[in-house]
């Protein structure tokens, strides 16, 4: 088999719900970064684009009827290129590159765009039709996060807690305490501010430009991060489970917008476009486990994927694992025997400080990783995640320089 390789990656800011992006429609949205990627390789046929495989979690508003299609047709892509899109929840864009780089290794593909998008700012509200003639008693459902219209038999048989109470039940079971949680997540946040200091973060961003009735408007910075957070700020927050709790609106990540996407070429497309492959990808793993401690998924994902390549946690020089809270990050890095400050775990922060838009975070996270091991002049970096309703996702990525 041929090797996948990642010739570029480019994303959009991440917005704050209700932020500067969230007048963008979701579709509009997911355009950008192909528009961006079309900028940045003029040399590339782009009617030769085997596919966009797009991962999006929501899919019930703008993002509906195969969101990675309408992302193709509103970026000026040729109609004659495909686009589909997946779901695999917060992992979905992680996923995506999965897919495409087995395409290429497989000989089916040789140019691909993998990434995702997400408008959390924009997840419409929906009701469900009646089940009955003349029925009152429909009901209306949020789509912006977690669970909706639940099947009975689904709580009966692992019950149906919310993102927040998941990460409780991770906290209680690994005893993962308040101090080390709000500790994990002030890092994220010096992390992130010392990595937009040195214009690590710029790389990785087009900026948005917006036409609005008072004027234009152009975003080309992160929204979410707070460098202005301290541990005693952060200890004053009320948990957002119970009063006993250890989650906080502080420890966990935001609810926000945006979109990414990777090229991704065989050895022949790199030759014949003159790419600058920039890491090959190697394998993925994906696992499960119950529902109501979704949160330390990356734990069986990355020891299924150690299992299979014959590596362990001192080979991988980066890992960037997706901060849904920091909970469940510290459980998984206490498993992988790594300590709660581990200089290669999220170096230029997580989600923690820089947002979550579920669909796109994965592909933003392979951004990271691959500009990471050029900076380092690294071999490895591990991505990975976990995933609403028990799952959890890993990709590994190895540079091609060293």
């Amino acid at each position: 088999m041929t090797d996948a390789y990642i010739c570029d990656g480019i994303r959009t800011p991440i917005g704050r719900f209700g932020g500067g992006l969230a007048v963008v429609r979701t579709d509009d949205l997911a355009a950008l970064p192909l528009q961006a990627l079309m900028a940045r390789n003029p040399g590339v046929d782009w009617a030769a684009l085997d596919d966009v495989v797009y991962g999006c979690a929501n899919q019930a508003g703008e993002d509906n009827r195969n969101v990675a299609r309408m992302a193709v047709l509103l970026s000026g892509l040729p109609q004659e290129v495909g686009g589909t899109t997946i779901n695999r929840l917060c992992g979905s864009s992680l996923d995506a590159i999965a897919i495409a780089a087995r395409a290429i290794k497989t000989g089916e593909a040789e140019l691909l765009i993998a990434g995702g998008v997400e408008s959390m700012s924009r997840a419409p509200f929906v009701l469900n039709k009646a089940d009955a003639a003349f029925a009152r008693n429909m009901k209306l459902e949020d789509t912006t996060i977690g669970w909706r219209f639940v099947n009975p038999k689904m709580t009966g048989l692992y019950g149906t807690d919310s993102m927040p109470e998941t990460a409780e039940n991770v906290a209680d079971e690994h005893h993962i305490s308040r101090a080390a949680q709000d500790a994990y997540a002030l890092r994220s946040q010096q992390r992130t501010a010392v990595a937009q200091s040195l214009g690590y973060l710029q790389q990785e961003i087009v900026p948005v430009t917006l036409t609005l009735p008072k004027g234009v408007t152009v975003i080309s910075a992160d929204e979410h991060p707070r460098a202005d957070t301290t541990l005693e700020k952060l200890a004053k927050l009320k948990p957002v489970v119970r009063a006993d709790g250890t989650v906080t609106a502080g420890n966990a990540s935001g609810v926000n917008d945006g979109a990414a996407a990777l090229l991704l070429a065989s050895e022949a497309a790199v030759r014949k476009y003159r790419l600058t492959p920039l890491a090959r990808v190697v394998t993925a793993a994906t696992a499960g486990l119950a529902p109501r401690v979704m949160g330390f998924g990356p734990a069986p994902a990355i020891e299924k994927l150690f299992a299979r390549t014959g590596l362990g946690i001192g080979d991988i020089d980066v890992l960037e694992l997706n901060e849904a809270f920091a909970a469940q990050v510290l459980a998984v890095t206490r498993r992988l025997g790594l300590p709660d400050d581990a200089a290669q775990v999220n170096p230029n922060g997580g989600a923690i400080a820089l947002g979550h838009p579920l669909g796109a975070s994965g592909a933003r996270m392979a951004i990271a990783a691959v500009g990471q091991l050029q900076r380092q002049q690294a071999r490895r970096a591990l991505c990975s995640m976990c995933i609403g309703v028990g799952q959890g996702i890993a990709l590994l990525l190895e540079s091609v320089r060293s």
